[in-house]
């Protein structure tokens, strides 16, 4: 089984985030990596990564990376495969990763989800693999009933709930 989408962390302090991503392609199932690269730590490795990564067959990019978070935009401009950022919360509420992620030049688009948002970067990334294939649509259009079905349920658990001035 050859990964089709790649996660990469700024480092494994990143996990407990990323592993709303994992556990939604693992429910997909859908194959994935995962790997820590450091834009700051580790160029090199990160560039041999980006460059071969459509070579490997992997056809889109999730990259986290909190406080400078150059990673996603490093990577970006090193491939022409699709990368989404995942700002990661890790000082000034996550606030400077996200602005550092979002603030791409021209050129150099880099998708970005909100702070510790792993689980909508991979739904996006299925979304995105999903437009070429229909058993993935399938599964995404599946996962979406199941998430009205729980507010409808939740309406109905609240509905019981009682309260003096409750009105309904």
């Amino acid at each position: 089984m050859d990964p089709i989408i790649s996660i990469i962390m700024g480092s494994t302090s990143d996990l407990p985030v990323m592993e709303k991503a994992a556990c939604f392609f693992d429910e997909m199932e859908v194959p994935f990596e995962i790997n820590a690269l450091s834009a700051h730590r580790t160029p090199e490795a990160v560039e041999q990564f980006a460059r071969n990564a459509e070579k490997r067959g992997i056809k889109v990019i999730i990259a986290a990376a909190g406080m400078a978070a150059h990673l996603p935009g490093v990577i970006a401009s090193m491939t022409t495969l699709p990368v989404i950022g995942v700002p990661i919360k890790a000082s000034l509420d996550g606030m400077d990763a996200l602005l550092a992620i979002v603030q791409m030049p021209p050129g150099i688009p880099v998708a970005t989800v909100g702070i510790n948002g792993s689980l909508n970067a991979a739904i996006l990334a299925l979304q995105m693999i999903a437009t070429g294939d229909e058993s993935l649509r399938q599964k995404l259009a599946t996962y979406k009933e199941d998430l009205k079905s729980k507010i409808t349920q939740a309406n109905e658990e609240l509905a019981g709930i009682k309260f003096k001035f409750k009105t309904n």
